[in-house]
């Protein structure tokens, strides 16, 4: 199968495995169909046996079957001890400078999976982050609730325009790039190829948007933490406390703890991800 000749990098987007399979799974399937008498009723369930896979590859934030998804940073972030906190769904002027006060008392940095349209709102806002040392990345422009039910021109409108929203507001474009949700389908490797972004998506998560409990939360991002991992908060969309309070303000207090505790640096995502290939 010919690789898809990206014009603006000059270097080929491989097809991943399970997209190659599923062309000649389609070939096969249609030519048996044709072909071979009594044989439509298999050809039928074996191309929608076929769409389920992709389907549910798709619907899985941490799978790599349709194409490279940074789930954990590079063996060399171990040796130094280094972790990624990413937020997601900012900024919010109500939460994120309060972050952004906590991890300065704590000496830890951050990425930031911006909505661009958020950005552009808050643009002061979005330049403090990056000034006080932290990444901002692209997490589209709208954060569309069907944003995995795109095709190529939609991804493509999506986060092209929110590459250009977040450049003209912190003056420069983003490396890395997260779903919403995490969900996806095989029509966006090409484009975040084409337009130079890493898929990232994480390695354990608090499910803070629909949790506000904080030690809960809490607990799920720290069983087991280790150095490479990625994890996952929001300050949009946040979930509250039964006091009232964005769960990620009672959250990372102690997270940080935590970090210390464990001789563990958060870095941004473009640090940490220095020297890997995918």
């Amino acid at each position: 199968m010919t690789p898809l000749i990206d014009s603006t990098r000059g270097t080929a987007w491989p097809w991943p495995p399970i997209l190659r399979a599923s062309v000649g799974w389609h070939v096969a399937a249609i030519g048996a169909g044709v072909l071979v008498p009594g044989a439509l009723p298999w050809a039928v369930g074996a191309i929608v046996l076929n769409h389920a896979l992709i389907t549910g590859a798709g619907l899985t934030p941490r799978s790599s079957l349709l194409g490279p998804n940074v789930t954990r940073l590079p063996e060399a972030a171990a040796a130094r001890r280094e972790v990624a906190i990413t937020i997601d769904d900012g900024p919010e002027p109500d939460v994120t400078p309060q972050v952004l006060d906590l991890l300065d008392a704590h000496g830890q940095r951050a990425t930031f999976f911006c909505i661009a349209e958020r950005v552009r709102a808050q643009p002061a806002l979005a330049r403090e982050i990056v000034a006080r040392g932290h990444s901002i990345q692209n997490h589209t422009t709208q954060h569309r609730h069907n944003f995995s039910f795109l095709g190529p021109r939609g991804f493509a409108t999506e986060i092209a325009q929110a590459q250009d929203m977040l450049a003209d507001v912190i003056g420069h474009k983003p490396t890395c790039f997260r779903a919403p949700a995490g969900l996806r389908n095989p029509f966006l490797e090409p484009v975040l190829h084409r337009l130079g972004l890493r898929l990232v998506s994480w390695t354990r998560r608090g499910f803070d948007t629909r949790e506000g409990d904080a030690a809960k939360v809490l607990a799920r991002l720290t069983r087991g933490l280790q150095a490479r991992d990625i994890l996952l908060l929001h300050d949009g969309n946040a979930a509250h406390t039964s006091a009232g309070r964005p769960v990620l303000l009672d959250v990372l207090p102690p997270l940080l703890d935590r970090l210390r505790a464990e001789g563990l640096q958060s870095v941004t995502l473009p640090q940490g991800l220095q020297g890997l290939h995918t």
